[in-house]
């Protein structure tokens, strides 16, 4: 069946394996993204920003120069232009009023290479020629005659293109305009030399994410694959199965708890099996004296009506063993499996006087005396029924394994915040070593002393399982200088502080 359920296909994308790695990747894309895009627009903005603020500089500069002069002519802008350093620029154009061109700083060979180069006039025409055009028809030209400082930058095809465009004003009046472009080469290389690098980075990190992602997830699916192995092998009966924790993450205490669980399934099981055995053990020997009276009463034809008789009721006898050993079954079965019922606080000394009273009769016929010590106080949150039948049960026990002449003191008492039920015999006693014991299911002390009391081996048992159900806890003990002790303890609780039933 293993073998089967190994061989199930899981869907390609509804594997752990599969999910951790695209978990990685999604995480992985979304830091490359941002790898390489925030870093090139950062160095964009910063790069334009800065050619922005030099061409504006260089524009301002020039333009105070130009101020000097109450009007603009060719010769005398020239004049001023060929006094100052072009600043590295490319192109230089001073223009009168009418946007009319009276200096240019290209040559007749530049101005014809100019033509093929990139610009940026907001409406995108080509510098014109000199001997062609006499105006400069740029819009930045045009928007700085009337009064406007212009700044224009943009990065393409690894070149940085800038403009910039100030108004020449004497006295209040724009007497003409300054028109400068710059195209920058080596900062563009640098910008894409920098894009590349990314590129290359992010090539490297995709590679070493897959490496890692696979590595990862195939560990972690491994470990929990080998968990999923371990609890189809436990599922199958081999409780023994345990897992090797490996590391102290949380896959490594949930092997730990695996171990620990199925270690108690492992007692539960042991115990389940031991309880079985025994309980066939005990219900095969009344179920084989039963036969064998009913196959004697068959076989003998001439048995008289007395000898019948006595046969019947030892059949009777056994038939009553029987009964009592399924009640018992029956009571640890609901003890096992159905929760406990509706609780109130209650009165320990009423229940228990009344358990004494219903076993004095049993008590007068053993000659065994019942002696009996009631505190004040000595209430408690359980059923009436359940603690009715840890009194009766602790009670019968005392009286049956007794001496004749013997004693049983019954007490109960308030010791701090536990009500104390103790129960005391001189009867046959419990060997030290055998204390532990008491309260296993169909354990006897002594067998032959049990079997002609009627016991089954579960009274204890009984008792142990109810008064954990409720909370408190049972003891055994040897009683000096003869006999036992069991002391049963429960919280105590005021009916003040229980109120209602629950």
């Amino acid at each position: 069946m293993a073998a089967a359920k190994d061989k199930q296909k899981i869907p390609f994308f509804a594997r752990l394996q599969v999910k951790y790695a695209l978990s990685y990747l999604a995480l992985l894309a979304a830091v490359l993204a941002l790898l390489n895009t925030y870093p090139l627009i950062a160095s964009q903005n910063l790069l334009i920003s800065s050619k922005e603020d030099s061409l504006r500089s260089q524009t301002a500069v020039m333009a105070s120069a130009l101020m000097e002069l109450e009007s603009l002519s060719a010769d005398q802008v020239a004049r001023v232009m060929n006094m100052l350093d072009n600043m590295g620029l490319e192109r230089i154009l001073v223009t009168d009023p009418s946007g009319l061109i009276l200096y240019d700083s290209l040559t007749q060979e530049d101005q014809e290479d100019a033509e093929n180069a990139p610009q940026s006039s907001a409406a995108g025409e080509a510098p014109p020629q000199e001997e062609t055009y006499r105006y400069a028809l740029f819009q930045e030209v045009a928007l700085a005659l009337q009064g406007n400082d212009v700044l224009y930058s943009r990065y393409e095809d690894g070149i940085f293109f800038s403009t910039a465009a100030a108004p020449i004003v004497y006295r209040g009046m724009t007497i003409g305009a300054i028109y400068v472009c710059d195209w920058d080469n080596a900062q563009g290389k640098l910008l894409m030399n920098l894009q590349q690098n990314l590129s290359t980075i992010s090539l490297v990190l995709v590679v070493l994410a897959l490496t890692i992602s696979a590595f990862f997830s195939k560990v972690l699916t491994s470990r929990i694959g080998a968990l999923l192995r371990a609890i189809r092998i436990v599922g199958e009966g081999e409780y023994g199965h345990r897992l090797q924790p490996a590391g102290r993450d949380e896959l490594a205490h949930l092997a730990e708890e695996f171990n620990q669980l199925t270690d108690r399934l492992q007692a539960t099981e042991e115990v389940r099996r031991r309880f079985v055995s025994d309980a066939s053990h005990e219900l095969k020997t009344p179920l084989a004296s039963i036969r064998l009276l009913a196959d004697s009463i068959l076989q003998n034809q001439e048995m008289d009506r007395e000898t019948v008789q006595d046969f019947v009721s030892d059949i009777g006898d056994e038939a009553e063993r029987l009964t009592r050993i399924t009640e018992h079954l029956l009571s640890l079965t609901r003890l096992d499996s159905l929760p406990v019922g509706e609780t109130q606080v209650v009165d320990l000394c009423p229940v228990a006087r009344r358990a004494v009273s219903m076993l004095l009769p049993v008590a007068d016929a053993a000659q065994v005396t019942i002696q009996t010590s009631w505190k004040p106080g000595c209430t408690l949150r359980c059923t009436e029924d359940d603690l009715y039948q840890i009194c009766f049960n602790l009670v019968e026990n005392a009286v049956k394994y007794n001496f004749p002449g013997g004693k049983v003191f019954v007490s109960a008492r308030r010791d701090g915040d536990q009500v104390l039920f103790e129960v005391a015999d001189t009867g046959i006693g419990i060997p030290e070593e055998e204390l532990p014991k008491v309260f296993n299911r169909f354990y006897r002390v002594d067998k032959a002393r049990s079997r002609a009391a009627g016991g089954t081996g579960l009274g204890l048992s009984i008792v142990r399982d109810t008064v954990r159900r409720h909370g408190g806890w049972v003891t055994a003990q040897r009683r000096d200088p003869e006999g036992s002790v069991f002391t049963v303890g429960f919280p105590c609780e005021t009916p003040e502080e229980g109120g209602e039933p629950l």
